[in-house]
């Protein structure tokens, strides 16, 4: 099937997924291969804007086809934002499509995840009711914490319609150190230093072919100057200017250093596990990297589809597991986690399998 059909409106979505025997929610595209497969499409780019947004209790709750970069301009002009640091912003991301991929910028490392930030989603189920869970406040025990479930769902539980986040006050000002390294070894150990150290880093990454790590500190401005100079007197590195650090983080989460129209893939790590699979990812040939979260994520991009089958099995030797973003590659490299909450909460929102499975 590739019909799309673009509701304008909650009872028009819901109808349209009672009336398709196999339906998938989409956006943007911006990660298109979490899409594709044989299914009805749910353009949601219609159902967009915020509904409600409280300043002062930090929560907002919004469509799901509302474009990220709405969200994030309306947060900045009452000085909030969201930490977690969305991908593709500038790229047309959508709030649904981050939910369901479950993307998570560097900003993680620091304060969590998206899934540590939902508080309540309205979603139609396989059977077509629209459902709301969770709530629109931050102190809320509304039974099962569902909502964080379809964190990373990739859509195959129900279509978001709209969700509740809640936010935080927007970082005073930032400073962006880049500590030089000799290897994948001795940027683990820094990793693991700055992590337990005193400096509560905002972020801590490796960016794609650099020995460096990039070490992002936020407060206020004074007091950024000390902590910048405390750091560096610790560990060699440089202070970098302020707009070369903005660019280079922004290159980060739009993946501006990825191949264009090569493979994109996500593989959860560990610190531990980071050089032994730092040094065989990186034998492969044209591979960029970029480890985020202080090393418990990384970004692989390759420049054609033709080392997909190479870096499944690399992945295998590894007990990692990849998720392909972009690109011709099938979904999952290596295999895919299969928790058995997964099947329960499946058989529980979508009994008839209306939406395709998480193999798909």
């Amino acid at each position: 099937m590739s019909d799309v059909l673009t509701p304008g409106s909650v009872d028009e979505l819901v109808e349209a997924v009672r009336s398709s025997p196999r339906v998938l929610a989409v956006g943007n595209g911006t990660k298109a291969r979490l899409s594709e497969v044989d299914a009805t499409k749910l353009s949601l780019t219609r159902l967009r804007g915020i509904l409600e947004y409280e300043p002062s209790e930090f929560t907002f709750t919004a469509l799901a086809g509302t474009p990220v970069r709405d969200l994030v301009n309306t947060l900045a002009s009452r000085g909030q934002y969201l930490p977690f640091d969305p991908f593709l912003v500038e790229a047309g991301a959508t709030l649904g499509g981050t939910a369901a991929a479950g993307l998570s910028g560097p900003g993680r490392f620091r304060f969590g995840g998206l899934r540590d930030f939902i508080l309540g989603a309205r979603f139609v189920d396989g059977a077509g009711r629209l459902l709301r869970l969770g709530g629109k406040v931050v102190k809320n025990a509304a039974g099962f914490d569902v909502p964080k479930f379809f964190i990373g769902g990739l859509g195959r539980f129900g279509v978001l319609v709209e969700l509740t986040f809640k936010v935080f006050p927007a970082r005073t000002a930032s400073v962006t150190c880049r500590l030089r390294s000799t290897g994948v070894e001795d940027s683990t150990r820094l990793l693991a230093e700055i992590a337990r150290s005193r400096f509560e880093a905002d972020a801590i990454d490796i960016p794609p072919g650099d020995r460096g790590i990039l070490v992002r500190l936020a407060g206020p401005a004074s007091a950024l100057e000390l902590m910048a100079g405390d750091l560096l007197a610790r560990w060699p590195g440089e202070k970098l200017p302020s707009d070369e650090a903005g660019a280079i983080w922004s290159r980060l989460r739009e993946f501006g250093w990825a191949y264009p129209g090569g493979l994109l893939v996500k593989v959860p790590l560990t610190a531990r596990a980071l050089p032994e699979s730092y040094q065989a990812l990186s034998s492969l040939a044209g591979i960029r990297i970029h480890v985020s979260s202080g090393g418990s994520l990384a970004f692989l991009s390759l420049p054609g589809t033709q080392g997909s089958d190479e870096l499944s099995e690399r992945l295998s030797g590894l007990s990692l597991t990849g998720l392909t973003l972009q690109g011709n590659a099938p979904l999952w490299l290596n295999r895919r986690p299969d928790p058995q909450i997964a099947h329960s909460v499946k058989s529980a929102l979508d009994p008839g399998n209306r939406f395709p499975g998480l193999d798909e």
